[in-house]
Order: C-alpha cells, then structure tokens, then sequence
C-alpha cells in the first residue's frame, strides 16, 4: 500500500486508526483533522462544494477506478515487446519467450500469470497501451508519484488530477471521490470532498456500527451534538456523519471474497465492488497496490517476484469486473505506475529504475483486445530506458473525455493531448 507522507500534520491521535487529510483539505474545507476518532478507519475531508452548492447536479452514471502500482512495475514483463529482440539480448535470464505469453499479436504478448485477463482481451474490454510515462525521467519513486499525480507541472498548488476531476465534473455526491488504502493518495488531495477508507466494513463511526449499537445512539449523539454548530468545522462534521451514512447500502452488500486473491489488493478491489454496486454516488475511486520495486529476483516466467505479482493483479482485476455484473458497464479501470524500469536485468536477477512503462484500460468504453501507443525500439546497453513515446496524461485524458463531463483542460492544466484511440469515440 501506498505510504506517502504528509509532513505538514501533526501526529494522529494514540489509537486511531484513521486516514490522513492534507492540512490545505482541513482549512478550505473543516475537514475533521481533530476528530476522526469518532471514524473508525475511515476519513472523510469535506470541502466546501457540497455545502455551497445551490444548483442540483446529476448523480455518477460512470466510474473511473485508479490502480496504483507503487514501486515502479516493469512494464516490460507485463506487456512483453516479443518482437524486439533487443529484449531478449538484454534479459537472458528473465526474457520471457513468445511461446509463453498471452493475448499475443506479431509483436507484444503479455506476461503468461496474466491469463485470468485473457477473457477480458477477447471480450474487447482490455487494452495496453505501451511506452507511456511521465515526460521527462523521473527515478525517485516519491519525487515521481507526486509529479504524476499532480500531473500540473510547474504549479505552486498542491491539487491531485482527481481531486480536480470531481470538482470538475457535474456531479454532486458525499461519496464521489473514494480512496481506498492505507493513505489518501496526491492523486485524491485538494479542496473536493474525499472519503477513504482501509477497509469498508470498518468504514463507520466508531463503536457506532450495528452489532455495537444497535440502536444507532452513538449516531443520533453525535448528530445532536453538532446540529447547531454554524462554524465551517459544524458543516463539515454533519457531512462527513451523513458520507458515513450513505455508505450502508455498501456494507449491506455481499462480499464475493471467494472470487479475489487473499491479499490486499484483492480486499481493497472487493471493497469497492461492493460500493459501486450500492449505486452510491461514486464517480472516482483510487486503489494502491504495492511491492513493486523488484531490484532482485524478478524471476521466470513460472516463478518469483513478477509472477507472483503479476498473477495477483490479472487475478483481482478480473474477479472485479465479474464482481460488478452489469455494474461493470459503467466502471473503467486503468493501471498506472510512478515509471517502469531499465531494459537490461542486473547482476541480482532483477531490475534496477528506469523510464517508460505500460498500462492497462478495462471495462467501460475499452476498445479492447489491441496494443496502443508508438513502439521506439529497445537497446541492449547498461543503461538503457524504455523512452516514453506517450505521455500518460493523454491516456487518463482519454479516459476523463470519453467516460466524464469533466475538462481535460480543469484536470490537466496547461496540457495539450495527444489521442491515443483506445476508447471509443475519441
């Protein structure tokens, strides 16, 4: 799970188990720094949209999910460039031959632990698109996540592209941006209302669940409380009790635990299947996967590292499309990583930091079962990159101006796109 910390809060309290906010999140907005105690293991930091808001506005009739690969996946072993041979020169121990891999066309295969996403290919729900990545090299992993979740070079604000796609978008919801993880990601920070949590069925006031008090006093106390508590930390408190309300449908849900791999990916993902199919409000959902950063023993196709992150991540991916039914005609889900790594292995068996990388599209308005994106040949030298031929801004703007009302010029200041085609009817 993502760590990234926030050094401009003061510690939390002992015992809590709550989500951090950024300071900018509790001045603009009464987030509840002081007091999400009373959350459980939830946060909620409100802004000051919902309260100000005056015009009705629609509710989500499309999700876009974020899946984070922290540590910097290699894109290279994921979607594998069979038909270069540079690969194969520069990876005599860790190449994966043609024979092996999955959804395979004359030149890119994938990784063969990806098999579980192969239904999803056929089906014209996924696609890659390869060569993506931050413009210029970035190798620090902290440096790197913070300038591609920001994706506003440059600027003095410190205001996540997520956060401006739901203040951007015509949508009105206590539950519009969902963070789920160990920690509310750049992406997520700014003025718009977010919720996070770790865990849903832990995503209560705390001792307010219904085994604890099944007579919902502890709410009904709290609600009392602060009714007439006009100040900006009032406001945000009632909305973030109602956010914690709103998200019963949610845990009412069955959990389809069987289907995911037990780790934390797979709760995190079952988790929000079980928000989006309560039909909630949510519009934008991140989720962390981490232990990326596999500088040693990275492995055969059969074995180690890679295979088994690999494995996991086709796995829970595709058990949350099966998770979500007819609730995954509206969701897409797209895979991103800080930057990819060098082209040649290292003396460890591994991989050391490197540039370009791949992500994955699925779901909703995917045209799928292809590779996208500008091939630039690969190098069989020591400190080789995979160059970026694709900013990853075009992609997620792609999936922002084919699945939402937001503006891409509100999500990516200052950014002129390049279309990509791999979702349709751009």
């Amino acid at each position: 799970m993502s760590a990234l910390p926030h050094e401009d809060l003061p510690p939390e309290p002992a015992g809590c188990d709550c989500r951090s906010a950024s300071r900018r999140s509790v001045l603009r907005g009464a987030a509840l720094a002081g007091a999400t105690t009373m959350f459980g293991s939830a946060a909620v930091t409100m802004g000051p949209t919902l309260a100000a808001a005056a015009a009705p506005r629609r509710t989500p009739t499309s999700t876009v999910v974020v899946l984070s690969l922290r540590g910097a996946a290699d894109g290279l072993s994921l979607v594998v460039p069979h038909g270069d041979p540079a690969y194969y020169q520069a990876r005599p121990g860790i190449g994966i031959q043609p024979g092996a891999l999955v959804a395979t066309d004359g030149f890119f295969g994938m990784h063969p632990a990806m098999a579980p996403l192969v239904p999803l290919w056929n089906a014209g729900k996924l696609a890659a698109i390869h060569a993506t990545g931050l413009p210029v090299p970035n190798r620090s992993h902290f440096a790197a996540m913070e300038e591609l979740e920001d994706a506003d070079p440059g600027s003095a604000q410190r205001t996540g592209w997520l956060n401006r796609l739901v203040g951007s978008d015509d949508v009105s919801s206590n539950l519009q941006a969902l963070a789920v993880g160990s920690s509310i990601p750049t992406a997520m920070i700014g003025p718009e209302p977010i919720m996070g949590f770790s865990s849903l069925d832990a995503a209560n006031l705390a001792g307010g669940d219904r085994k604890s008090d099944p007579r919902g006093l502890r709410m009904k106390a709290m609600r009392t409380q602060w009714a007439r508590n006009r100040s900006a930390l009032g406001s945000g408190f009632r909305e973030a009790l109602d956010a914690v309300v709103d998200l019963d449908p949610a845990r009412a849900q069955r959990a389809r635990t069987g289907l995911y791999p037990d780790d934390d990916l797979g709760k995190a993902l079952s988790s929000v299947a079980r928000t989006l199919r309560a039909d909630v409000g949510v519009s934008a959902v991140t989720v962390d996967s981490g232990n990326w950063d596999m500088h040693v023993g990275v492995g055969a196709p059969d074995q180690g590292w890679m295979q088994i992150n690999a494995g996991n991540l086709a796995t829970a991916i595709a058990a949350f499309f099966t998770d979500l039914g007819p609730v995954g005609d509206r969701v897409t889900l797209v895979t991103i990583s800080e930057f990819g790594r060098r082209v040649q292995e290292n003396a460890n068996g591994g991989l050391d930091h490197g540039w370009g990388n791949a992500m994955l599209v699925a779901g909703a308005g995917v045209k799928g079962g292809s590779y996208y994106g500008t091939w630039p040949g690969l190098t069989n030298t020591l400190d080789a990159d995979l160059a970026v031929t694709t900013d990853y801004r075009s992609v997620l703007a792609e999936i922002v101006a084919a699945r939402t009302t937001a503006s891409t010029a509100a999500v990516f200041p200052g950014f002129q796109r390049e279309r990509v085609g791999f979702m349709l009817g751009q």
